[in-house]
């Protein structure tokens, strides 16, 4: 069995206690008269036991205590010795700072019984004042050690709690900005995608059908075609990335897109895919002057804005018709259109735009589906449907 090694600061305070008793024994300062054991090397033995204890106040707190206790007691048929005391008060107080936390809660009351009992016990034998300043001193060498160990014990503990919170508050807070960040990252993904596909896929579209096609009046529509949309992609990321930017305090914020843009939208929509055979309607059965949260309006708005982009993309000729309905404690949309082989040019797709629509309705707690259906006719339609509740407030969904 490997004893651990003292602290420094033990074995020089063990040391520097046994020469200061040394010096007190070589000039004959002791602490009584007359005792059982009156040699003169006798109180060197409780000495050097108790400075021993001394050495070990911190690595073994119980057996440095046990020890100094013994000592104490053994002192007491000596002469005595000053700093044999001393260091028995250094080695109860070390034992409750040090020791494991059952022993610094019984070691005060201990102690505190002791003195109660050495109080009482020299009261009944000797019947005078005397007794009681004999308490005193046991409290003042036992029971007041003991008691501001346990304080000093409790500071600390507390102390230690508290740096162990503002370590959890930060490592929390950390957690929460490495959150936020990643949250904003996907949000402006999702606003990148929703504002550059429409533009771009329109471009690719209309460039692909003027290589495609020698023919001057049809290149010259394509290429009318691919400014407008090149203007307003541009248009578009200008206004998000001055949302990126710091602004001065003269500086407004960017209005976000609404409901009310979406005849712009379709119309937009619809000069882009004509050439491909598509027509757009926009059927809103929503009662006028009922207003909507700003999420829920941005959210709709751009996907319609992508399920148009795929339809541009991907449909089949025919007519892609937009619906907007309120339902109990939602807004659905809903965005249908030709679906099978598409004659002449398309664009590709990643399947990013289906993700961002999903995220957009789960971020407001609503319900997203995309995929085949059939219409009243019997003819094969893409469908897009997502029911965005309304009671979440701008706060909660910023």
């Amino acid at each position: 069995m490997t004893l651990p090694r003292p602290h420094r600061f033990d074995l020089l305070m063990g040391s520097l206690g046994l020469a200061c008793g040394l010096l007190l024994w070589s000039f004959g300062l002791y602490t009584t008269g007359d005792r059982l054991l009156d040699q003169r090397w006798a109180p060197l033995v409780p000495l050097a036991a108790t400075a021993g204890a001394e050495v070990v106040r911190r690595t073994l707190p119980r057996t440095a205590l046990g020890v100094a206790t013994a000592a104490i007691v053994a002192d007491q048929f000596t002469h005595g010795n000053l700093v044999t005391i001393l260091m028995f008060t250094d080695v109860v107080y070390a034992a409750v700072v040090y020791g494991n936390p059952a022993s610094a809660r019984r070691i005060p009351y201990s102690t505190g019984l002791v003195t109660v009992a050495v109080t009482a016990g020299f009261l009944l034998w000797w019947q005078n004042a005397i007794a009681l300043v004999v308490g005193v001193l046991t409290g003042m060498v036992s029971f007041m050690p003991a008691l501001t160990g346990a304080a000093v014990r409790n500071h600390r503990e507390a102390a230690e709690a508290a740096r162990l919170r503002a370590e959890q508050t930060a490592l929390l807070a950390e957690m929460d900005r490495t959150q936020a960040v990643v949250a904003e990252r996907a949000r402006m993904a999702r606003e990148l995608h929703d504002v550059v596909a429409n533009h771009l896929s329109a471009i690719a579209i209309h460039s692909t059908a003027a290589l495609s096609l020698d023919e001057p009046d049809t290149t010259r529509r394509a290429l009318t075609v691919i400014r407008e949309n090149s203007v307003a992609g541009l248009s578009e990321m200008r206004r998000l990335i001055g949302l990126l930017r710091e602004g001065g305090e003269d500086a407004e914020p960017a209005a976000a897109p609404t409901l009310a843009g979406l005849d712009a939208l379709l119309a937009q929509a619809g000069a882009n895919g004509g050439p491909s055979g598509l027509s757009f309607v926009l059927d809103d059965t929503r009662e006028e002057g009922r207003g909507l949260p700003v999420p829920v309006e941005l959210a709709a708005y751009r996907i319609v804005q992508e399920s148009l982009t795929n339809a541009l993309k991907h449909a089949a000729p025919g007519e892609v018709r937009v619906l907007l309905a309120r339902e109990p404690g939602a807004l659905a949309v809903e965005v249908t259109s030709p679906y099978g082989e598409r004659p002449g040019p398309t664009a590709p797709g990643s399947g990013a735009g289906l993700v961002g629509m999903r995220e957009r309705t789960a971020l407001l707690g609503g319900a997203f589906e995309a995929g085949p259906a059939t219409d009243g006719g019997g003819r094969s339609r893409w469908r897009v449907r997502a029911a965005l509740p309304v009671d979440v407030s701008d706060e909660e969904r910023a």
